[in-house]
């Protein structure tokens, strides 16, 4: 019988030693000058309740010298991380009792604190207790999404409402202030109910309002204006479905902009326009990749490297990503059986792509892998393999790295490590079943990151057909 009636005496005494004058051993400093704050503590409380703390206090090892352990969270308000601690201590929140913004700054505080139980069930209570301020505030929640990696429910929340009506965003007088990854997201997104012309209209608004001393009339620019706006959004033109536009539309709106785009995109877009039997290769179009984090670009420059071609190469056919298991999707509930799904659909399949985005990084890892995934405990041998990582949301920052040790290519097994190769990319399970990530140079020339251990968002694995 579980009987939870004693639990409250509980809470209630832990609480009361908040108040504790004689035994607390740490104290913390929280805020910014002037609104700074000393709180007192317990060290065995704060390492069992917070992995980021325990960090923290790994690094300030208890001293035999009478002098208190002191550390500081400048990043946190001194009254959000009051309602926090109280938290920590006894295990309740009222969240009634707060104010709605107050909520979102303890959501972004207990990311920063790493208490990740806390986080679903805040994200809950907004969604389904105060989802009209949410919807309200869109453009603050949505940054906040893709600020903070482990806020997966407001971010899928946000990404259907942005998908339905994307002028909650680009309406937003907050819109030219969005960050540049945010932009890109939205432009990403395939199920966006808006024409290519609006949305390459509101990319040219944003980018403008980054530079406020540019004119609003195209005419008066000089070469000089046009690189500066060029520079500000040559993220976010490859993101441009530019073959979505009518002939009227490229003329009237996009040719004046010419000295934006990239030379070679600009001579193919007029061969398309103006010849009527011109046709852009259709092996990367918006329905190539069923990916939710991997763009048509990123396919394509992985593509190539499968080829053993150049960046700067043109493939010489088609590679279509066909999805075999996505995570998220696919993976079983049971508990200690999560890469069972997984093992069934890939198990014997051959030249496979592997990606993973991982949480608390701003980087995509993945790897190539030409031959059969076994699943047997044992090594797989291919002179082909690579491994590779994109950063900050960026197709240009990558790093690619082949196999040197053949016989070490590629790992797959039957238990926690179920892909590997070798120790430079693991994908594993803990002994909580959660899945991790982790890179650490050895059968692969380069390393490609320093990632260690970190929980996975998302993994997906495709089949290049």
């Amino acid at each position: 019988m579980v009987d939870n009636k004693l639990l409250p005496k509980l809470s209630q005494n832990l609480l009361e030693t908040l108040g504790d004058e004689e035994y607390y051993d740490i104290t913390i400093e929280v805020g910014k000058d002037p609104d700074v704050k000393i709180f007192r503590a317990h060290r065995v409380i704060l390492n069992y309740r917070s992995s980021y703390l325990r960090r923290v206090l790994s690094t300030n090892k208890k001293k035999n010298d009478g002098i208190l352990t002191h550390i500081s969270l400048p990043n946190i308000l001194p009254e959000i991380f009051q309602i926090i601690l109280r938290y920590i201590y006894g295990g309740i929140i009222p969240l009634e009792e707060y104010d709605i913004l107050n909520i979102v700054k303890i959501l972004i505080a207990a990311n920063e604190l790493s208490l990740q139980e806390l986080i679903p069930y805040l994200e809950t209570f907004l969604l389904e207790n105060k989802e009209n301020w949410v919807e309200q505030n869109f453009d603050l929640i949505y940054q906040i999404s893709y600020e903070n990696d482990s806020f997966l429910e407001l971010r899928r929340y946000c990404i259907d409402i942005i998908s339905k009506k994307p002028n909650k965003l680009f309406n937003s007088p907050n819109f030219s202030s969005i960050q540049e990854e945010l932009l890109i997201a939205t432009i990403q997104n395939n199920n966006l109910q808006m024409s290519e012309i609006q949305i390459w209209e509101h990319m040219i608004k944003w980018g403008l309002a980054q530079h406020p001393e540019l004119s609003s009339d195209l005419t008066s620019f000089s070469k000089d204006n046009f690189d500066i706006l060029k520079n500000t959004l040559q993220q976010c033109i490859p993101y441009i479905k530019f073959h979505n536009l009518s002939s009227k539309e490229f003329l009237h709106n996009i040719f004046p902009y010419r000295e934006i785009l990239p030379k070679k995109l600009f001579m193919e877009l007029l061969e398309f326009f103006l010849n009527s039997d011109y046709r852009p290769s259709e092996k990367f179009s918006s329905e190539s990749v069923d990916s939710v984090f991997i763009s048509n670009q990123h396919a394509e420059i992985i593509s190539k490297w499968i080829n053993k071609l150049e960046i700067t190469d043109e493939l010489p056919s088609s590679c279509e990503f066909k999805l075999l298991y996505r995570d998220s999707r696919d993976r079983s509930s049971e508990l200690n059986c999560k890469f069972n799904k997984f093992r069934e659909i890939c198990k014997n399949q051959s030249h496979t792509i592997t990606v993973i985005k991982a949480k608390d990084s701003n980087k995509i890892l993945g790897g190539y892998n030409p031959i059969e995934w076994k699943f047997d405990d044992h090594y797989g041998n291919t002179k082909d393999s690579f491994i590779f990582s994109f950063s900050n949301n960026s197709i240009e920052n990558y790093i690619l790295s082949h196999v040197k040790d053949k016989e070490k290519a590629i790992y797959s097994g039957t238990y926690s490590v179920s892909i590997a190769f070798d120790f430079d990319l693991q994908l594993y399970s803990d002994a909580s079943d959660q899945l991790r990530v982790s890179c650490e140079k050895s059968s692969y020339e380069k390393h490609i990151g320093e990632i260690n251990d970190l929980y996975i968002e998302e993994f997906e694995v495709f089949q290049i057909v």
